[in-house]
């Protein structure tokens, strides 16, 4: 076999991979705004049912740019963010069990969209220190196959990466089990021993904005690879 030059590698590489690489991020922005037009429907919706039962309940849509969007659901703020790079699985993934990714290695390059659970005080009254947790990430590749990583329902019902294809049958059930966790995963008040010494500093940064650190599972073990909740 002929030895290809240092200029007809890098012109294979950019054939090859780079092209691979945008299909992927085609896929994966089409996906996203297909999830936020989602989001605005789902949030309609409930908004309409859940102002019969109880008026003070709030459940909004916001905005934040091309690449990230919030939902505001009760208590809880969803925070939906797309990764504008594409990744690799590190070889230690067990998606490398699977024979799609043998025949094919470029199928395990991925976009990436991450979500994540804050409550929605922590924003309102600015309380900077308050923790917030990633509860799912979605990976779609350059065949518009997805799969999701995420705690409970998340992590085990949308994880066949092999068959299932994005669209918005799709995205809409992964919305809607986002929204049921996050609404199950509920604040914890943390171990009496976690929080019995506070400094000077703490309590007057608590007095003047609400500064001490507070999140679901504060105090708490909170293991990512876990399908239960800690």
């Amino acid at each position: 076999m002929e030895k290809k030059t240092p200029r007809e590698l890098i012109l294979k590489t950019l054939q090859e991979k780079s092209s691979m690489k945008q299909d992927v991020y085609a896929n994966m922005l089409r996906a996203f705004t297909t999830l936020k037009i989602t989001a605005k429907q789902t949030v309609a919706e409930l908004s309409k049912v859940v102002a019969t039962i109880d008026k003070r309940i709030i459940i909004e849509y916001k905005e934040k740019g091309e690449f990230e969007f919030e939902l505001r659901v009760a208590g809880d703020l969803l925070i939906f963010a797309m990764h504008t790079n594409i990744f690799e699985f590190d070889k230690g993934h067990q998606i490398w069990k699977s024979s799609y990714l043998k025949e094919d290695h470029s199928r395990s390059f991925c976009g990436l969209i991450n979500i994540y659970n804050f409550l929605n005080d922590s924003f309102k009254y600015s309380r900077v220190n308050d923790l917030g947790y990633i509860i799912g990430r979605i990976f779609i590749n350059k065949e518009n196959h997805y799969f999701v990583e995420g705690k409970r329902q998340l992590g085990f019902l949308y994880n066949d990466f092999v068959h299932a294809t994005v669209d918005e049958a799709a995205l809409k059930a992964v919305l809607e089990s986002t929204i049921l966790y996050c609404l199950n995963f509920d604040l914890y008040t943390p171990p009496f021993d976690a929080i019995k010494e506070i400094s000077v500093l703490e309590m007057q940064s608590a007095s003047e904005s609400m500064q001490v650190k507070t999140g679901k599972r504060l105090g708490f073990r909170f293991q990512a690879d876990s399908d239960e909740i800690d």
